[in-house]
């Protein structure tokens, strides 16, 4: 087939308007937590980042496929989706891989950091053959600035979505490749989506941190509790919060989510993924970095569980 063009994931125009980026943190609490550090236990803080560090460094046998989704667009989807991406290439040494299924216009490709996008699911899925090796099936792939990989499920145009055939040839074959495989798919109930949280290792819920959106996940959970594989048993919550002022009690609605026996972890408000554009780790608030780690932590431990 022809070797598709080279498209820009965010018009040249717009990219030079985003600006400077924000700290995730305000200069007053990165003070703060300098000050603190001067008196908390060093020897507590390495305990728990060693014990982090070995869930996430965990050896695979196959390929791992963690699933992202949420019951509407909007909630931070594709953020969680590449802050797990690049909390899952800092922490181990096998390639990873962050697949885009969510062909409406989605934004993995430009929180990954990637400049332009060429080859998507659908044309990869044409092509792929079982001689391939690494170093061929890369070829087609986007590389990410600090590590790992990155298939894009479109070029930044409207088309048609992905279809179930396309998603599965991709998953399957690649698995063979990437230790960890982060799926951002598209929002429930989607055919895409619910294939792939039926089929993945490990699934991760976005909620937003509103009475609606709590309800729907939970609405969502109940459904994985029906699957017949138990498929409740390797879900994380992720519960978003998109402004600083919140209206739901955020202890409230992680113990209704909880009722179903999930595991579900906070992801604060931060300044720096609010702007939009490129995520870097290192603008990153602290609070957010430990949460992203946690959550990373927690979906590799379900994924590793499942043969």
């Amino acid at each position: 087939m022809p070797t598709p063009e080279s498209v820009s994931t965010v018009d040249p125009r717009l990219a030079r308007a985003l600006g400077r980026p924000q700290h995730g943190d305000s200069l007053a609490q990165r003070t703060g937590r300098s000050i603190r550090r001067l008196t908390a236990s060093a020897a507590q803080d390495v305990t728990e980042l060693t014990r982090i560090a070995r869930e996430l460094q965990q050896p695979v046998t196959t390929g791992r496929v963690i699933a992202v989704t949420s019951i509407r667009g909007g909630v931070g989807k594709s953020t969680v989706s590449a802050l797990l991406g690049r909390t899952f290439n800092h922490y181990r040494h096998d390639p990873v891989l962050s697949l885009e299924a969510d062909a409406a216009l989605g934004t993995l490709p430009v929180r990954m950091g990637a400049e332009s996008v060429r080859w998507s699911c659908a044309d990869l899925a044409r092509i792929l053959t079982p001689s391939m090796q690494l170093t061929d099936v890369t070829g087609y792939l986007v590389p990410v600035t600090d590590g790992g990989w990155l298939l894009p499920a479109s070029q930044g145009r409207v088309g048609a979505p992905m279809d179930v055939r396309t998603y599965r040839t991709v998953t399957l074959a690649l698995r063979r490749y990437f230790a960890v495989t982060v799926v951002d798919c598209e929002s429930l109930p989607g055919e895409v989506a619910r294939t792939a949280m039926d089929t993945a290792h490990a699934r991760v819920v976005v909620a937003p941190t509103t009475a609606e959106g709590v309800n729907g996940t939970r609405q969502v959970l109940d459904w994985l509790a029906q699957l017949p594989h138990s498929a409740l048993a390797s879900t994380v919550v992720a519960l978003t919060a998109n402004s600083p002022d919140l209206v739901l009690d955020v202890k409230a609605a992680i113990a209704h989510l909880r009722e179903t026996g999930v595991t579900v972890v906070p992801l604060p408000y931060d300044r720096h993924l609010a702007g939009g554009g490129p995520i870097r780790t290192d603008m990153l608030g602290e609070a957010t970095r430990d949460a992203t780690v946690r959550l990373a932590a927690e979906a590799m431990q379900r994924a590793v569980r499942v043969r």
